[in-house]
Order: structure tokens, then C-alpha cells, then sequence
């Protein structure tokens, strides 16, 4: 049944046009958040921001568009998200995710210290976003949850799911396909001073993909990266 279902989850002539479409979803939504909040915040002091309280929640909503665009592509040319990503996880999943979870954090961490040697001064994203909660407010640990468990699912249903099965579809090397995949999750974050680690990070959250053949096993794996921002996010 395993080896079945990994099989399942390895290939979709439909990945592609499942991958654009969760990009175009994230794109989209995040010019009509721009457009629609460019007057609110066009004059705002960034030493004393607004609070933004529920408003916060929609920051986060191009990053859930990454995932539903695959899903829905799923649900309608494929077999559904369940079966196709291999998104319940099983033991080995999450023994397997847990590891290169932890993997990635240590790669993040001595990426991230080399970088800061050379330029020390570099805004988190994560700092901004607490500023915005006006504290740590339920909107906080909402925020902070979705970096934990929404973002890793929805990042993975995208990369992982949707473009390593339309690599796969075309016979390229898993390795190759490991290393693109990597790439493409640097890039989402848009955040050009962690490209490198984000690449690393990337690797070692692939590679539970590549290990199990299953999304959920690295959906685990970015989650336990995401743990430690995630708690900083709501205790810092």
C-alpha cells in the first residue's frame, strides 16, 4: 500500500499547470492587497507602526493561494490532494520530516551566521509582522500558527507537490529535481540576503520528499524549521 501510494504521488501530467496556478493566485492576491492598502499605509512611521489586529490575517492570504491553486487543480484532473500529494502523514513521515526538519535549522543557522558577519543589519519579515499585531495578541498567535503549520502546508502542497510531480512527469533526475525545487523555495520568499540559506533550508526540506516520496514527510520537515520563528514570532 505504501509503495503504491508513493508511486501515486510521484508523477501528474497536470503539475505544471497545478504549480502556475498557484503562483498566479499568490501574485494576484498580493497586487490586490497592495493596491488596496497602498493609501493606509502610504504616510506610516516605521518606528511607531499602525496596529493592524484581524487586517494582519490577510497578509498571510497570497501564501494560502499557493496551495489551494494546486489542490483545487487536483481535486478536478487528478485524484485529489490526499492521495496525490501523500499529504496524511504516516510514522516514518514524521520521522523522516522531523530529521530534516532539524537539518534545516541548523543549516539555516550557519548560513545565517555567516551572512550576518557580513551585513549585520537585516530586517526580519518576522519583526515586521509582530510590529503590525500591536503585541501579543490572539492576531499574533494566529499569525504565529500559520507560520507553523500553514505556510509549511501550503509551500509544500506548491513546490514539493505540484512542480516536483510535474519534473517528475517529464523524467528529470531527482536530484535535479531536488536542487530546482530548492531553488523555486528560495525564490517564493523574496527575501534576496537569504536566498542562500533559504536554498540550503530547501535541500534539506526536499530531501524528506525525496526520502519518503510523500509531500507530508516534508510538510513535517518545514514545519520543525518554521518552529523556532514561529515561537520567536509570538515571544519575541
Amino acid at each position: 500500500m505504501e509503495e503504491q501510494q508513493d508511486q501515486d504521488t510521484g508523477r501528474a501530467h497536470w503539475g505544471f499547470l497545478a504549480f502556475f496556478t498557484g503562483l498566479a493566485g499568490y501574485h494576484v492576491a498580493t497586487l490586490v492587497f497592495t493596491a488596496a492598502t497602498a493609501d493606509r499605509f502610504a504616510e506610516v512611521d516605521i518606528t511607531d507602526p499602525p496596529v493592524l489586529g484581524p487586517l494582519l490575517l490577510l497578509v498571510f492570504l497570497p501564501n494560502v493561494l499557493l496551495g489551494l491553486g494546486p489542490v483545487v487543480v487536483s481535486w478536478r484532473m487528478g485524484n485529489g490532494p490526499g492521495r496525490d500529494f501523500g499529504l496524511v502523514p504516516t510514522w516514518r513521515d514524521v520521522k523522516v520530516g522531523l530529521a530534516a526538519g532539524g537539518v534545516a535549522l541548523l543549516a539555516a543557522w550557519l548560513v545565517g551566521a555567516l551572512l550576518l558577519r557580513f551585513n549585520p543589519d537585516q530586517s526580519s519579515s518576522l519583526e515586521q509582522i509582530e510590529a503590525l499585531s500591536g503585541g501579543r495578541t490572539v492576531w499574533l498567535a494566529a499569525a504565529a500558527l500559520f507560520v507553523l503549520i500553514g505556510a509549511p502546508l501550503t509551500e509544500e502542497i506548491l513546490t514539493r507537490g505540484a512542480l516536483w510531480q510535474a519534473l517528475a512527469h517529464y523524467k528529470i533526475p531527482r536530484l535535479a529535481i531536488l536542487a530546482l525545487t530548492a531553488l523555486i523555495f528560495a525564490f517564493l520568499h523574496e527575501e534576496s540576503w537569504r536566498m542562500i540559506g533559504l536554498f540550503a533550508q530547501g535541500l534539506a526540506i526536499g530531501a524528506a520528499r525525496m526520502i519518503t516520496g510523500r509531500v507530508a514527510a516534508s510538510v513535517v520537515a518545514h514545519a520543525a524549521n518554521n518552529l523556532l520563528p514561529a515561537v520567536y514570532l509570538y515571544t519575541g
